[in-house]
């Protein structure tokens, strides 16, 4: 988890944010020794293949000659030409371009395929098929091959070949229905979570997959969907109707079944609160100077609170309005009851816990410096170090033709020449 330590000097990122600079490391190595044939695009799959990296697996993503990946184009921004949102999941890769279409190439494909232990592709079941990257095709080159299949819908049913993007997942697990104010529209969550999520999905699923390899020598094959994913997500809002038939309904964020749990104004900027148990609800009223309010009975449970909530919310409103933000967090922090603030981005990328933590940095390969977000958890008291920053398309495809394929020179240069490559 070392890193070396960057002589250039730190970059100032818009709005002059100074993030650490750090050199690639060894970063976390749980899967050292297993190599990842990234052959998906977007965001699901390379964030899945990036995770994969992060812990220590060796990913070869294969990338479309000339364009690459779909999300190098989307932009603005761009960062030196490059796409923002590539940088965002691609980290920890070597890129390959190859036309996996082109029956020129596709001895070289299975070559890759067999000195992979994990396949891993966003195509649906049809095209999966059509280009021989199916499980059973793969498993007919490696037979304890792990692939994993991020699709909109799964590979099987009348919708398995429909075509699918993170908005799509969004509207059909019933998130943007209760997202939103009470008399607004339905909203997208702010972050392509769906996809977050099915790549997330996809790497546990792989590792414990590998896992099992272990013991058994098995290959096995998974099928993870967008929408399912991000439906899951939802399953502390499902099951309550499933149990209850209370239907819930968009209402800004204030109708938690935690009596209260919501955002409030205070004398100049909101702030959020969760009074999540008995204990922090008599603190909150004593840190506030109303222990009267705490110990009332008529508000001694959550259930008989959440009866209570319009009277309640009125109440701490009217006295947080009193002063401003800042004061009310330090009051809190010191009688331990949660609140934090609502921070725009550009906070965020400033915040000093944060930026302790190691969760956000610039990475210097040498090449260039790119700014990064980080694995998000620490081992052994450490975040993890990057090995390598996000590739420039086609960086490593000689190498990993000659070395991996066992393709000559002259083959190398002739799918060159002829842009297979």
């Amino acid at each position: 988890m070392e890193s070396s330590v960057s002589q250039r000097p730190a970059p100032a990122w818009p709005d002059r944010v100074a993030l650490p600079v750090v050199g690639p490391g060894q970063g976390f190595g749980f899967l050292s020794g297993v190599r990842v044939l990234d052959l998906s695009t977007s965001v699901a799959g390379p964030y899945a293949g990036m995770l994969l990296g992060d812990i220590g697996a060796d990913v070869i993503k294969i990338e479309r000659p000339r364009t690459g990946d779909d999300v190098r184009a989307w932009g603005p921004p761009f960062f030196e030409g490059e796409s923002l949102w590539y940088a965002a999941v691609n980290r920890n890769k070597r890129s390959v371009t190859l036309d996996i279409a082109s029956p020129r190439v596709r001895a070289a494909l299975e070559t890759l395929i067999k000195a992979s232990d994990v396949v891993l592709l966003n195509q649906p079941p049809r095209v999966q098929k059509k280009l021989g990257l199916d499980a059973e095709s793969c498993r007919a080159l490696r037979l304890d091959i792990i692939h994993v299949s991020i699709t909109g819908f799964g590979l099987q049913g009348t919708r398995a070949d429909w075509p699918c993007y993170d908005l799509i997942a969004e509207g059909y697990s019933g998130i943007m229905d209760i997202t939103g104010e009470p008399d607004g529209p339905a909203q997208k969550i702010g972050a392509p979570a769906a996809d977050m999520l099915t790549g997330q999905d996809a790497a546990f699923a792989a590792v414990g997959a590998l896992f099992e390899r272990m013991r058994t020598g098995k290959g096995r094959s998974i099928d993870v969907a967008l929408v399912e994913s991000m439906t899951r997500f939802l399953s502390c809002r499902i099951m309550p109707y499933l149990g209850s038939g209370e239907l819930p309904r968009r209402a800004g964020g204030k109708d938690s079944v935690i009596a209260i749990y919501q955002s409030f104004e205070t004398a100049d900027l909101p702030l959020t609160l969760g009074l999540g148990n008995d204990a922090i609800w008599k603190r909150f009223w004593v840190a506030v100077g109303r222990p009267d309010v705490g110990d009332d009975t008529r508000y001694d449970s959550n259930a008989k609170r959440r009866e209570h909530r319009g009277d309640i919310v009125s109440l701490i409103q009217d006295i947080l309005r009193g002063k401003p933000r800042d004061h009310w967090l330090d009051l809190f922090s010191r009688n331990r009851v949660p609140a934090g603030p609502i921070y725009r981005l550009d906070e965020v990328a400033r915040d000093e816990g944060l930026l302790a933590r190691g969760l956000f940095f610039t990475l210097d390969d040498g090449d260039r410096c790119l700014p990064q977000v980080g694995t998000g958890f620490h081992v052994d008291g450490k975040p993890n170090v990057p090995r390598m920053a996000p590739p420039r398309l086609g960086a490593s495809t000689v190498d990993v033709l000659r070395d991996l394929a066992k393709l000559g020179d002259a083959e190398i240069e002739a799918l060159q020449r002829d842009g297979l490559i």
